[in-house]
């Protein structure tokens, strides 16, 4: 159950959210466009940030751009 811990983790990298136009999901009420999000874990397909709720939760990566 290692994902009970993610929100204590250290910060990988920072993220832009570019929109939040979902196609089978709400995430308009999660994620806000040009807000910056840290990055607890991250896989192929998903970032695990701390979301406008203040809680882990796992997005797509199309609704971020990396920070340089």
């Amino acid at each position: 159950m290692i994902h009970k811990n993610w929100e204590q983790n250290k910060t990988i990298k920072q993220l832009e959210c570019v929109h939040a136009n979902a196609k089978k999901f709400v995430v308009d009420t999660t994620l806000t466009p040009g807000k910056i999000y840290d990055v607890k874990n991250e896989t192929e397909e998903f970032y695990f940030i701390i979301d406008n709720t203040n809680r882990i939760a796992g997005f797509k990566k199309e609704y971020f751009k990396e920070l340089s």
